[in-house]
């Protein structure tokens, strides 16, 4: 039997030369807690990318058959940034949220520290793809007129392009904000906060045992309300003025939001940072600030009707 005289032994790669062998066939690919270090895409580059797209489309359609679905086409290339900056615009809602969440959770600790700076460089990262897609939603806006002669409208939503909004137009926004909220709470009387929203009902009943269930565990609570002159919290306000309860109604600025009244309102009574909402059976109104709430990580106790 004839044998080798060269032998190689068997090798097993370290775990360096199996990181670089990823590395040569993939690149590089952040985990979702690391930040991405890869640069944004040029902006010039994006521009000359709209003009081929759009060229390309008309120089292939046009004298053909499908001439007369070219504008449709376009009117849909143009679509198609605007919805992938809707979806970015919703991640960064949800992010906004989380960090409200994290704000209130911070207890020294290096673990929720870290969880909060996590979701600011999240939320950073996601308002520069929001910006980046909007410029190539607002580039191809540009070609579609200039091929069709029309202005591009999206079918739904608005055409909000959020790089208009200097660095002093934010600060002077979140000014506004902080003192709108300090003007709020000099109003409300200290204590725990309590939202109460419910529609039109005359059972007092089940109100009155849940708002006695909650003022047991928390007696120096203050009620918030809609201020409702009928209906559920009509009841609640007569509940908190027997119980000798701080109470503080949100009505509805109708003239300043219109039909969005409702929702502005329930957005000003989370914004005082309840510990906890009742929801007694009405409409969208309370289900909008129940959903919101539990966004909010708040506890939302529902009364059924009797």
């Amino acid at each position: 039997m004839k044998t080798s005289s060269y032998y190689s032994p068997l090798h097993t790669p370290s775990t360096t030369g199996q990181l670089l062998d990823e590395l040569q066939l993939f690149g590089y690919r952040p985990f979702s807690d690391e930040p991405d270090p890869r640069p944004l895409p040029d902006a010039d580059r994006l521009t000359g990318a709209m003009v081929d797209i759009f060229d390309a489309l008309v120089s292939t359609l046009e004298d053909t058959r499908l001439e007369p679905d070219l504008e449709g086409l376009l009117w849909a290339t143009v679509n198609l940034f605007q919805r992938a900056a809707g979806r970015v615009e919703r991640d960064l809602d949800d992010n906004e949220v989380a960090q409200r969440r994290a704000q209130k959770e911070q207890d020294g600790s290096e673990v929720k520290s870290v969880e909060l700076e996590t979701l600011v460089r999240e939320g950073l990262t996601l308002i520069e793809r929001r910006s980046v897609l909007e410029l190539m939603r607002d580039q191809a806006a540009e070609h579609y007129e200039r091929q069709t002669g029309s202005v591009w409208h999206p079918r739904s939503g608005s055409m909000v392009n959020h790089r208009t909004q200097t660095a002093a137009i934010i600060d002077s926004r979140d000014f506004l904000a902080a003192r709108r909220r300090a003007d709020t709470e000099v109003m409300i009387p200290p204590g725990p906060k309590i939202a109460f929203s419910g529609g039109e009902t005359d059972d007092h009943a089940p109100i009155w045992a849940k708002l006695d269930q909650i003022h047991a565990k928390y007696p120096d609570m203050v009620l918030l309300h809609g201020g409702s002159q009928t209906g559920a919290e009509k009841i609640a306000s007569c509940w908190a003025k027997t119980r000798k309860v701080p109470q503080v109604a949100f009505v509805p600025e109708w003239a300043k939001h219109r039909r969005a009244a409702p929702f502005k309102r329930n957005d000003a009574m989370l914004e005082v940072a309840p510990i906890g909402v009742i929801i007694f059976p009405g409409n969208g109104i309370q289900e909008n600030l129940g959903d919101k709430a539990r966004k909010l990580g708040i506890p939302v106790w529902k009364v059924a009707a009797t």
